[in-house]
């Protein structure tokens, strides 16, 4: 009885299965086809050309990848800097493998992350980027106490504290360095703790380009609550639809010192520097390197002082309409000391190098230094030259037994030369040399004269005017240059005029305001015993005729090792006009 219930518990099992399978085709394998193809890679953490800034020495990166394969994968492994740091060699879906873990030992300097994927044919794939841990910033200039880049954040690089971001500021890519720079937005401005950025003495500089809409606004502002300009300081613009004058305001306590500042140009198109440097004695407004100076009263006093607020006026100075500003910020820094001239011209070089023209081998601007901004050197200085108000910016300031003089070695690698510059001359003394290249004189070196190589660029008086000439020597006789009448000046009237001079192995030219006052044939120059350039001076090489120092203004030097052409000589006197 046991055996048949087990009987026909065992048919009514086929039948069942039977029932089951009617209708249904039986399952077969498929075949996958042909291993065709390697295996892709994509990494999608770190990215191409990722720069990590963190206020330590190590960081951390998350890495993140997928790999395919047309068949099945076999293996996939992870290497930082060719150290394995990741594998896999099992798969839930054999097509496709997912990674992601972070990697926590990334030390300052380049990083290469390298994937390698295998499949079960042998086939092999490899992809690769290329990413940066940054150093912790270190600042770069004396004082420096506030550094904000702006290259995708509003993080303060020396305290690595973030600022607080009020409405919706963005970044423009257009920045003048780094990845990006900061774009002001409607009823949008950045605000930080003044903790640790007070001091007697201070300063700011940043790069700006301005959006005049809305027609006023505040820039930077470190004020306190209320209408009350006695403390604190406030930077910050108004005007038109075609110019903004940049403005600042100092509060010392017993009162508040007002400078005015200059004009640029709205909309603004290119980067502009904008510097305020405060003492006890003076308050100083650079646009671009010239100073707008005028007399301050005492330190700014601090109290009450807690924010700073960029970008705009607020949170105290919003009365005036001084509110947000939609212009362009970059490269944002503090200092605990007043900036001098020469430091707001060492900052501007090292943010926007001077790019020279075509031939160029030397230029002097003048603003507050004496320094060559592409040989990158400072001139010797005899004497006690000084600056003044020169025709952009500052100006040299001659003296009396005052020049400079400039190695000639990086000048005299030509066979053809030309000098262009501004000077607002000074009559007295009634003759001087201008620009000398010339070598010294064993025969007369009491009173040397020897002009049989080099260039000598002087003024002589004529009949009250001042008569400008050229003489250049090609190693065995000398030629002049002598304009005449056509190239005289009345020194009386304090205007600037713009003098060049060109020198080929064929001919030379004199320029004054851009028009040819002497042109002559001229034999290949000879720099023979030619080693130092005199600025503003015959000395030493060239004072045999009294042509000692020069008590005129000399602005915007420019030396080149070719010969200029007239049109060359406008180009470059309109563009400083």
């Amino acid at each position: 009885m046991k055996r048949m219930k087990y009987f026909l518990a065992f048919a009514m099992a086929i039948i069942l299965a039977a029932g089951c399978n009617e209708g249904i085709d039986p399952i077969s394998q498929l075949d996958p086809g042909p291993d065709k193809d390697a295996p892709v890679i994509t990494i999608k953490s770190p990215t191409q050309g990722l720069a990590i800034e963190v206020d330590s020495l190590v960081a951390s990166v998350m890495v993140q990848l997928e790999v395919t394969d047309d068949i099945e994968l076999k293996s996939v492994s992870v290497l930082m800097d060719n150290a394995e740091i990741g594998s896999m060699t099992t798969f839930k879906d054999y097509r496709r493998a997912l990674m992601e873990f972070r990697y926590k030992n990334v030390t300052t300097g380049m990083h290469t992350l390298t994937v390698k994927a295998t499949d079960l044919g042998g086939k092999t794939s490899e992809k690769s980027v290329v990413f940066e841990k940054k150093p912790p910033y270190v600042p770069v200039y004396a004082g420096e106490v506030f550094y904000m880049p702006f290259n995708g954040d509003f993080v303060e690089k020396i305290s690595f504290k973030g600022a607080t971001v009020v409405g919706a500021p963005g970044f423009t890519d257009a920045s003048l360095k780094g990845s990006k720079a900061y774009a002001g937005a409607t009823d949008s401005y950045l605000t930080f703790p003044m903790t640790g950025l007070k001091s007697s003495d201070f300063s700011a500089s940043f790069w700006y380009k301005v959006n005049a809409s809305p027609d006023r606004s505040g820039i930077l502002s470190a004020s306190p609550a209320g209408e009350d300009r006695t403390k604190g300081f406030r930077l910050f613009r108004e005007g038109g639809t075609t110019s903004q004058r940049i403005k600042a305001n100092v509060g010392w306590g017993g009162g508040e010192t007002w400078n005015d500042g200059a004009l640029i140009t709205a909309p603004g198109t290119n980067w502009v520097h904008i510097a305020l440097s405060v003492s006890a004695d003076k308050c100083v407004l650079y646009i671009n390197g010239a100073g707008v100076e005028v007399p301050n009263k005492g330190n700014i006093d601090w109290t009450g002082v807690d924010v700073l607020g960029i970008a705009s006026g607020a949170p105290n100075f919003t009365y005036w309409n001084h509110k947000f500003d939609r212009s362009q910020y970059d490269e944002l820094r503090l200092f605990n000391r007043a900036l001098t001239d020469a430091d707001v011209q060492n900052i501007i070089q090292t943010d926007k190098p001077y790019v020279p023209r075509d031939g160029e081998i030397l230029y002097m601007p003048f603003e507050g230094t004496y320094k060559d901004l592409i040989g990158n050197k400072e001139a010797t200085k005899v004497g006690s030259p000084a600056f003044a108000a020169g025709k952009v910016g500052k100006a040299y300031a001659g003296a009396a037994d005052s020049y400079l003089t400039y190695p000639a070695a990086d000048l005299t690698k030509t066979t053809s030369f030309s000098a262009a510059f501004w000077m607002n001359i000074n009559a007295t003394p009634d003759r001087a040399g201008i620009l000398v290249l010339g070598p010294p004189d064993e025969a007369a070196p009491a009173a040397p004269n020897n002009r049989k190589s080099g260039f000598r660029f002087f003024r002589e008086n004529a009949g009250g005017k001042q008569r400008i000439k050229l003489n250049a020597g090609n190693g065995t006789a000398d030629t002049w240059f002598d304009g005449g009448a056509s190239a005289d000046v009345d020194p009386t009237t304090g205007t600037w005029h713009h003098f060049a001079f060109t020198i080929s192995p064929t001919e030379s030219v004199v320029y004054i305001d851009g028009e040819v006052v002497k042109q002559g044939a001229f034999t290949a120059i000879s720099w023979a015993g030619c080693d130092i350039l005199s600025i503003m001076s015959g000395a030493p090489r060239f004072t045999g005729w009294n042509h000692f120092s020069d008590l005129s203004l000399m602005d915007e030097l420019h030396l080149f090792n070719k010969a200029l052409t007239q049109a060359e000589v406008k180009a470059i006197m309109n563009a400083e006009k």
